[in-house]
Protein backbone atom coordinates (compact mmCIF):
# COMPACT_ATOMS: atom_id res chain seq x y z
CA UNK A 1 0.00 0.00 0.00
CA UNK A 2 1.40 3.42 -0.91
CA UNK A 3 2.28 6.03 1.70
CA UNK A 4 -0.59 8.22 0.49
CA UNK A 5 -3.12 5.37 0.81
CA UNK A 6 -1.82 4.55 4.29
CA UNK A 7 -2.31 8.18 5.28
CA UNK A 8 -5.86 8.23 3.91
CA UNK A 9 -6.72 4.98 5.74
CA UNK A 10 -5.36 6.37 9.00
CA UNK A 11 -7.29 9.60 8.58
CA UNK A 12 -10.49 7.68 7.85
CA UNK A 13 -10.04 5.65 11.02
CA UNK A 14 -9.51 8.80 13.05
CA UNK A 15 -12.54 10.49 11.53
CA UNK A 16 -14.73 7.47 12.15
CA UNK A 17 -14.35 7.82 15.90
CA UNK A 18 -13.71 11.54 16.22
CA UNK A 19 -15.99 13.41 18.64
CA UNK A 20 -17.75 16.59 17.62
CA UNK A 21 -15.29 19.43 17.30
CA UNK A 22 -15.30 22.17 19.89
CA UNK A 23 -17.07 24.57 17.53
CA UNK A 24 -20.23 22.44 17.51
CA UNK A 25 -23.11 24.13 19.27
CA UNK A 26 -23.49 22.67 22.77
CA UNK A 27 -27.26 23.11 22.43
CA UNK A 28 -27.40 20.75 19.42
CA UNK A 29 -29.11 17.84 21.19
CA UNK A 30 -29.53 15.87 17.98
CA UNK A 31 -25.81 15.96 17.22
CA UNK A 32 -24.99 14.94 20.79
CA UNK A 33 -27.42 12.04 20.55
CA UNK A 34 -25.69 10.76 17.40
CA UNK A 35 -22.10 11.36 18.49
CA UNK A 36 -21.77 7.73 19.68
CA UNK A 37 -22.07 6.50 16.03
CA UNK A 38 -25.56 5.13 16.66
CA UNK A 39 -28.13 4.90 13.85
CA UNK A 40 -31.59 5.56 15.34
CA UNK A 41 -34.56 4.45 13.27
CA UNK A 42 -37.93 6.16 13.27
CA UNK A 43 -41.31 6.36 11.52
CA UNK A 44 -42.86 9.44 9.96
CA UNK A 45 -46.29 10.16 8.48
CA UNK A 46 -46.35 11.20 4.83
CA UNK A 47 -49.23 13.36 3.53
CA UNK A 48 -51.50 11.34 1.28
CA UNK A 49 -49.86 7.99 2.04
CA UNK A 50 -51.70 5.07 3.59
CA UNK A 51 -48.66 3.90 5.58
CA UNK A 52 -45.77 5.60 7.36
CA UNK A 53 -42.31 6.04 5.95
CA UNK A 54 -39.36 4.43 7.70
CA UNK A 55 -36.40 6.62 8.55
CA UNK A 56 -32.90 6.53 10.00
CA UNK A 57 -30.31 9.17 10.88
CA UNK A 58 -26.55 9.39 11.44
CA UNK A 59 -23.87 11.91 12.27
CA UNK A 60 -21.28 12.04 9.48
CA UNK A 61 -17.74 13.25 10.12
CA UNK A 62 -17.61 15.13 6.83
CA UNK A 63 -18.68 18.53 5.47
CA UNK A 64 -22.19 18.85 4.08
CA UNK A 65 -20.88 19.28 0.51
CA UNK A 66 -19.09 15.92 0.76
CA UNK A 67 -22.20 14.21 2.14
CA UNK A 68 -24.29 15.72 -0.66
CA UNK A 69 -21.95 14.25 -3.28
CA UNK A 70 -22.33 10.80 -1.73
CA UNK A 71 -26.14 11.07 -1.63
CA UNK A 72 -26.33 12.20 -5.25
CA UNK A 73 -24.14 9.37 -6.53
CA UNK A 74 -27.33 7.48 -7.42
CA UNK A 75 -25.77 5.16 -9.98
CA UNK A 76 -23.53 3.60 -7.31
CA UNK A 77 -26.29 2.77 -4.83
CA UNK A 78 -26.30 -0.90 -5.81
CA UNK A 79 -22.61 -1.21 -4.93
CA UNK A 80 -22.75 1.04 -1.84
CA UNK A 81 -26.04 0.08 -0.17
CA UNK A 82 -26.81 -3.63 0.39
CA UNK A 83 -30.57 -3.08 0.27
CA UNK A 84 -30.50 -1.72 -3.29
CA UNK A 85 -30.39 -4.53 -5.84
CA UNK A 86 -30.04 -2.29 -8.90
CA UNK A 87 -29.49 1.41 -9.51
CA UNK A 88 -28.96 3.10 -12.85
CA UNK A 89 -29.12 6.75 -13.86
CA UNK A 90 -31.49 7.07 -16.82
CA UNK A 91 -31.48 10.80 -17.50
CA UNK A 92 -30.48 14.19 -16.14
CA UNK A 93 -32.23 17.44 -16.99
CA UNK A 94 -32.83 20.81 -15.31
CA UNK A 95 -31.22 19.68 -12.06
CA UNK A 96 -33.39 16.54 -11.86
CA UNK A 97 -32.06 12.98 -12.10
CA UNK A 98 -34.14 9.98 -13.18
CA UNK A 99 -32.91 6.75 -11.61
CA UNK A 100 -34.01 3.14 -12.12
CA UNK A 101 -34.06 1.33 -8.77
CA UNK A 102 -34.79 -2.19 -7.58
CA UNK A 103 -35.28 -2.84 -3.87
CA UNK A 104 -36.26 -6.23 -2.34
CA UNK A 105 -39.00 -6.03 0.32
CA UNK A 106 -40.83 -8.45 2.60
CA UNK A 107 -37.57 -10.27 3.42
CA UNK A 108 -36.88 -10.83 -0.27
CA UNK A 109 -40.33 -12.22 -1.11
CA UNK A 110 -40.95 -9.37 -3.56
CA UNK A 111 -38.87 -6.82 -5.43
CA UNK A 112 -39.93 -3.22 -5.95
CA UNK A 113 -38.79 -1.53 -9.14
CA UNK A 114 -39.25 2.10 -9.95
CA UNK A 115 -38.15 5.01 -12.03
CA UNK A 116 -37.58 7.66 -9.41
CA UNK A 117 -36.99 11.34 -10.15
CA UNK A 118 -34.65 13.05 -7.68
CA UNK A 119 -34.90 16.83 -7.49
CA UNK A 120 -32.01 19.19 -6.92
CA UNK A 121 -31.34 20.01 -3.25
CA UNK A 122 -33.58 22.68 -1.72
CA UNK A 123 -33.13 24.68 1.47
CA UNK A 124 -34.56 23.00 4.56
CA UNK A 125 -34.23 25.13 7.66
CA UNK A 126 -31.40 27.50 8.55
CA UNK A 127 -28.51 25.07 7.97
CA UNK A 128 -30.15 22.22 6.12
CA UNK A 129 -31.19 21.01 2.71
CA UNK A 130 -33.51 18.37 1.38
CA UNK A 131 -33.28 16.05 -1.63
CA UNK A 132 -36.54 14.37 -2.65
CA UNK A 133 -37.19 11.50 -5.02
CA UNK A 134 -40.66 10.66 -6.29
CA UNK A 135 -42.10 7.78 -8.29
CA UNK A 136 -42.42 8.30 -12.05
CA UNK A 137 -43.42 4.71 -12.80
CA UNK A 138 -43.03 1.31 -11.19
CA UNK A 139 -44.76 -1.75 -9.76
CA UNK A 140 -45.93 -0.01 -6.57
CA UNK A 141 -48.64 2.49 -5.71
CA UNK A 142 -46.18 5.01 -4.34
CA UNK A 143 -42.47 5.32 -3.62
CA UNK A 144 -40.75 8.36 -2.15
CA UNK A 145 -37.24 8.90 -0.88
CA UNK A 146 -36.26 11.96 1.15
CA UNK A 147 -32.73 12.80 2.25
CA UNK A 148 -32.25 15.54 4.83
CA UNK A 149 -28.81 17.03 5.39
CA UNK A 150 -27.90 19.53 8.10
CA UNK A 151 -24.51 21.04 8.79
CA UNK A 152 -23.57 20.81 12.47
CA UNK A 153 -20.33 22.68 11.77
CA UNK A 154 -17.73 22.82 8.99
CA UNK A 155 -16.77 19.15 9.33
CA UNK A 156 -19.86 17.37 10.70
CA UNK A 157 -23.24 16.76 9.06
CA UNK A 158 -26.44 15.06 10.18
CA UNK A 159 -27.88 12.85 7.44
CA UNK A 160 -31.41 11.43 7.47
CA UNK A 161 -33.13 9.13 5.00
CA UNK A 162 -36.90 8.63 4.93
CA UNK A 163 -38.18 5.90 2.63
CA UNK A 164 -41.81 5.27 1.69
CA UNK A 165 -43.01 2.32 -0.38
CA UNK A 166 -46.72 1.60 -0.75
CA UNK A 167 -47.16 -1.84 -2.39
CA UNK A 168 -50.12 -2.55 -4.63
CA UNK A 169 -50.97 -5.46 -2.35
CA UNK A 170 -53.06 -4.42 0.68
CA UNK A 171 -50.33 -4.95 3.27
CA UNK A 172 -50.49 -3.37 6.73
CA UNK A 173 -48.05 -0.64 7.60
CA UNK A 174 -46.86 -2.67 10.59
CA UNK A 175 -45.40 -5.15 8.10
CA UNK A 176 -43.88 -2.67 5.63
CA UNK A 177 -42.66 0.32 7.66
CA UNK A 178 -40.11 -1.54 9.86
CA UNK A 179 -38.49 -2.89 6.69
CA UNK A 180 -38.35 0.61 5.27
CA UNK A 181 -36.65 1.85 8.44
CA UNK A 182 -34.12 -0.98 8.11
CA UNK A 183 -33.46 -0.02 4.48
CA UNK A 184 -33.03 3.62 5.51
CA UNK A 185 -30.58 2.48 8.20
CA UNK A 186 -28.50 0.65 5.61
CA UNK A 187 -28.62 3.66 3.30
CA UNK A 188 -27.38 6.27 5.79
CA UNK A 189 -24.78 3.88 7.21
CA UNK A 190 -23.33 3.20 3.75
CA UNK A 191 -23.46 6.86 2.72
CA UNK A 192 -21.74 7.89 5.95
CA UNK A 193 -18.91 5.47 5.25
CA UNK A 194 -18.50 6.75 1.69
CA UNK A 195 -18.58 10.42 2.70
CA UNK A 196 -16.07 9.88 5.51
CA UNK A 197 -13.67 8.03 3.20
CA UNK A 198 -13.95 10.88 0.72
CA UNK A 199 -13.37 13.46 3.46
CA UNK A 200 -10.31 11.53 4.64
CA UNK A 201 -9.01 11.39 1.06
CA UNK A 202 -9.45 15.13 0.67
CA UNK A 203 -7.53 15.73 3.89
CA UNK A 204 -4.82 13.30 2.80
CA UNK A 205 -4.41 15.15 -0.49
CA UNK A 206 -4.23 18.49 1.30
CA UNK A 207 -1.53 17.18 3.68
CA UNK A 208 0.43 15.64 0.80
CA UNK A 209 0.35 18.98 -1.02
Amino acid sequence: MSTRNLLITALAACLAFAPLVASADDSDAEAKRLSDRSVPRYEVSVPGASIKAGGAMVLVNAPIATVRKAVQDYGRYQSMIPRFKKSRVIAKKDGKTDVYLEVPILHGAATVWSQTRFDAPVKDGAKGERIEGRLVEGNVEDMRTTFRLRAVDDTHTILKCELLIVPKLPLPGSMVTPELAFAADQAVTALRARAERRAAGDQGTAKAD
